[in-house]
């Protein structure tokens, strides 16, 4: 049994969910395949009328090098095209990365020297137990570097960009190997902080803060502070998933997602490659586009969604 959905506590006025938009979700780099007609498979899908843009995920050493030197190119090229199109961009700033060494996290060079990565492992029921890497957010100079890096890219792109988000928050430093003095507390302590800066810095272009599950938060009390922060302070939230009535998502964020959707900015999901192949737990088979698109407009007050460009309505021709 679902527990009880919490109660978003201050009255807000109602948002209005209206249609859900569609967008496509890809890397940085796969969307420049694209462009490049590299994949004309994926450009032409960009070019579709039923499709409002693209989510690019956009890894932190692809916008600073060394440190206080960032790169903007790669997103100017990405938002010119876009905006040729009449198509809106969005951009997911990615600070940790799943099933890859840590040597190779794409995060900049000088943070890795001063150490400041952290082993991570992931061990989704959905999926066989990998490692990763992130960067140590509960670390006070490695924020501080990452917040300055998002201060430049508000400066930059401000009221440019349709939304700027924070990945996932789920997330499990390997404690055992790891050696940038973690817990749970100062992470879920960091990515509030980031959520506050984020939404400080972007002013005019909506920071949407992504929120699945959070680590030694059974009782749900962080969770729930993320979630009033975000109304208080008019963040938007989404999740890296979309999973209809899937009982861990139901009983972590979907419920809060469900309780406080009247009173978000926006509620921005995403499809991605595992979800298109995750089974229905009232059909048993695939989840269909109208099953995904009912479930996260209604349930979960989203107007905003990010396909997988793997998923099966986005091969066939325009409706």
């Amino acid at each position: 049994m679902v527990a009880a959905a919490p109660a978003p506590g201050k009255s807000a006025t109602p948002v209005s969910h209206g249609k859900v938009t569609d967008n496509l979700y890809m890397s940085l780099g796969a969307f420049e395949d694209a462009v490049s007609g590299e994949d004309p498979k994926v450009k032409a899908m960009i070019d579709r009328t039923d499709i409002g843009g693209v989510q690019v995920v956009a890894p932190w050493k692809a916008l600073e090098g060394k440190k206080g030197e960032y790169t903007w190119s790669r997103l100017d090229n990405a938002l010119k095209y876009l905006q040729e199109r009449h198509k809106k961009l969005f951009v997911q700033v990615q600070d940790r990365f799943f099933d890859v060494a840590m040597k190779d996290a794409k995060v900049p060079q000088y943070v890795k020297d001063e150490g400041g990565v952290a082993p991570t492992v992931d061990e989704n029921p959905d999926n066989p137990t990998t490692h990763g890497a992130m960067a140590a957010q509960w670390n006070k100079e490695v924020r501080a570097d990452f917040q300055a890096m998002l201060k430049a890219m508000a400066k930059k792109f401000d009221g440019k960009l349709a939304g700027v988000n924070l990945p996932e928050t789920a997330v499990e430093v390997d404690t055992k190997t790891d050696q940038t003095k973690y817990t749970s507390k100062s992470y879920i302590d960091a990515e509030i902080d980031n959520m506050r800066y984020g939404k400080k810095v972007f002013t005019k272009t909506q920071f949407i803060q992504y929120i699945n599950f959070l680590p030694d938060d059974d009782d749900h009390k962080r969770m729930k502070e993320m979630f009033d922060l975000a109304r208080d302070k008019k963040i938007g939230i989404g999740g890296p998933d979309t999973l209809p009535d899937r009982k861990y998502q139901m009983e972590n964020s979907y419920k809060f997602l469900h309780a406080y959707k009247d009173a978000l900015p926006l509620v921005a999901m995403a499809v991605q490659e595992p979800d298109i192949n995750a089974k229905d737990p009232q059909t048993g088979k695939p989840f269909t586009r109208e099953r995904f698109t009912d479930f996260a407009h209604d349930y979960l007050g989203a107007r905003q969604m990010f396909w997988t460009t793997e998923a099966d309505w986005l091969q066939k021709p325009t409706a």
